[in-house]
């Protein structure tokens, strides 16, 4: 029509991000604001092309239906209206910064966690060294009660660094189906008599890549909740299954790359999770139990292991009531059955043919470490300065093994294993760490170092020492 103004025109005199669409779903204009946000975008495009998080919203618009959904790798919302042109797009900032704020708070509790791991290393290890001697019965009592604190905090620590995702891993390969039937066999008694469980579990049962003692954890963390949710009654339905996933999805600012994946739902009938608490509940130390004791980390510990584990969970709230939690690990492929093993004859590990080199920058922990690799009969060498450690090497030093902490100023604890090694390349290597075992320059056992996860008793110091020994010998 004569003299109407162009669609990209009016957009253009807007500071909103805004598009418009024809009834088609393409882009016919889209001011500057929306092409900053989208780059690339060209009349013609497809909308669920651009936005594939949005595409049934998309379609709804098309057929006359409004919506609002969230878009969250750009941090947006989609406003979709219907109009005489075709449909109108506008994007809304969301959140105040809140994901930066998480990842921030990520790293400062990866940091804290390090830290507290030396501290709780330095406890348990001056309790143990103090039971060498016979204790008076009342000062035993108060032993057992420094070591359950310390046991506690370890706990905590692990909790954060679940959060953080920099926590130790051992995964391998389990069938999903059986790790269910294992777990489901001990609720009853944690559930009570009011709370039916079932199972659907397709067949054949699929692998997953994961720690078995994390996943039990994220399992018995969602059915505490679901029964908290139900109370005294209700059901509790545990559902395996299978997706392909052929395109990044985005959800919650969690991105699920293309792959075979395999699912597993826990569904309870309680009444549900009220809408104003369902963006938080994985957030880091909210809690609505708070005044019975909540920390607020058990999702966000849950969260963080299967996101470690490569994975994703997901939140509904079905409109037929209760909550379902849904989690996407990939597939692994099943183990390789092993031929029958002989027994094997008793190792004789012979003592070292030199000293221990013990390299840590914390004083207390580096006594408190010797101590106890030397009532285990080693000799060692203990050194603050990873440099002078080194030094000591090019020096001349042969040691039969290296145990070093990982983070350290200066040379940290993996540049002198390497340095170390470009001296003496047959020299084993231990390392020690409240991180985990990928957080510190990739898997160490792709080098032949051996890893302890901090804080650690004196038993599983001796332990980890004598396995490299004699792995090494």
């Amino acid at each position: 029509m004569k003299g109407m103004v162009p669609p990209g025109a009016l957009l253009d005199a807007l500071p909103q991000p805004l598009a418009l669409l024809d009834a088609r779903g393409e882009l016919v204009a889209a001011n500057p604001p929306f092409r900053a946000q989208l780059e690339g975008v060209a009349p013609g495009d497809k909308a669920w092309d651009l936005l594939p998080e949005a595409a049934e919203a998309l379609a709804a618009g098309l057929r006359g239906t409004p919506g609002r959904v969230g878009i969250a790798r750009l941090s947006v919302s989609l406003a979709i209206t219907p109009c005489a042109r075709g449909v109108l797009l506008a994007l809304t900032p969301t959140g105040d910064g809140q994901d930066e704020r998480l990842a921030l708070l990520g790293r400062l509790a990866g940091g804290i966690a390090h830290d507290f791991n030396n501290l709780l290393g330095v406890i348990l290890g001056a309790a143990a060294a103090a039971r060498v001697a016979p204790l008076p019965d009342e000062v035993a009592v108060e032993v057992a009660a420094i070591e359950a604190a310390a046991e506690r905090g370890a706990a905590l620590v692990r909790q954060l660094l679940a959060f953080a995702r920099q926590q130790v891993l051992a995964p391998r390969s389990v069938a999903l189906n059986d790790t269910v039937m294992q777990f489901v066999r001990l609720l009853p008694r944690l559930m009570g008599p009011g709370i039916q469980v079932e199972m659907h579990l397709e067949q054949p049962s699929r692998h997953i890549l994961v720690d078995p003692d994390q996943w039990s954890r994220v399992l018995l963390n969602l059915a505490v909740n679901a029964r908290e949710a139900m109370g005294a009654r209700g059901r509790l339905i545990f559902t395996t299954g299978r997706r392909l996933v052929l395109a990044d999805e985005i959800a919650a600012g969690e991105v699920l790359p293309p792959g075979r994946y395999v699912t597993l739902e826990l569904r309870d009938t309680g009444p549900g999770i009220p809408p104003e608490v369902l963006p938080r509940i994985f957030e880091p130390f909210y809690s609505t139990k708070l005044e019975s004791g909540g920390t607020g980390l058990g999702l966000a510990t849950v969260q963080g292991i299967v996101g470690q584990s490569g994975g994703r969970i997901e939140v509904e709230c079905p409109p037929e009531g209760g909550t379902l939690f849904r989690i996407l690990l990939p597939r692994a492929e099943p183990p390789p059955e092993a031929a029958p093993a002989l027994p094997d004859p008793e190792p004789v590990v012979a003592p070292p043919a030199g000293p221990i080199l013990l390299v840590d920058d914390e004083r207390t922990l580096l006594r408190v470490a010797a101590l106890t690799l030397r009532q285990a009969g080693h000799e060692v060498v203990p050194q603050e300065d990873s440099q002078d450690a080194l030094d000591a090497i090019r020096e001349g030093l042969r040691p039969a093994l290296l145990v070093t902490d990982v983070a350290m100023p200066g040379l940290d604890g993996l540049e002198l294993a390497r340095a170390a090694r470009a001296v003496q390349p047959d020299l084993p290597v231990l390392l020690l760490s409240g991180y985990s075992a990928a957080s510190v320059g990739g898997a160490p056992e792709r080098e032949g170092f051996a890893f302890l996860a901090k804080p650690f008793t004196p038993e599983a110091l001796r332990a980890a020492v004598a396995a490299r020994l004699a792995s090494s010998g």
